[in-house]
């Protein structure tokens, strides 16, 4: 099963629920790219997924370009907040979905509270994309 994990700087959010699905059934192909994609991992989500045992320092951050061609079990956008644009992405796709977060790299104040907020994204996805895989990922795979 093919999924693509789609937002804005593929630097974060999108990363950590690339990493979370892997993590959930090794024969999953999931991808993540963005529309405006940074080139770069947030450090700090690296960190938050290490934290938890979850390896995201070796992936990239792709621009959707790559991607428009190939086909689809699912695309999905976390892009979270009002204020974002959330990419329409064009290509050949079974399912297309949209689970949102926050974006925990605009968050501002102490250092605790950045990281603070880093952690309950993080959680935020891992619970989403959790539920994500047992109810509509795993009972196609049997």
């Amino acid at each position: 099963m093919r999924i693509l994990i789609l937002c804005t700087g593929n630097s974060c959010r999108s990363q950590m629920a690339h990493g979370f699905l892997q993590s959930f059934d090794p024969r999953l192909q999931v991808f993540s790219a963005g529309t405006e994609a940074s080139g770069q991992l947030n450090q700090k989500a690296v960190q938050a997924m290490t934290e938890i045992g979850i390896d995201i320092s070796k992936h990239t951050s792709d621009s959707v370009e790559l991607y428009l061609d190939d086909e689809w079990d699912y695309v999905i956008t976390v892009c979270g907040g009002a204020n974002e644009n959330c990419p329409a992405f064009l290509g050949k796709v079974k399912h297309r979905l949209h689970i949102g977060f926050d974006d925990p790299s605009h968050a501002t104040g102490t250092d605790e509270f950045v990281w603070s907020e880093f952690i309950r994204v993080r959680n935020e996805i891992q619970k989403a994309f959790f539920q994500f895989y047992e109810e509509q990922i795993k009972p196609e795979l049997v």
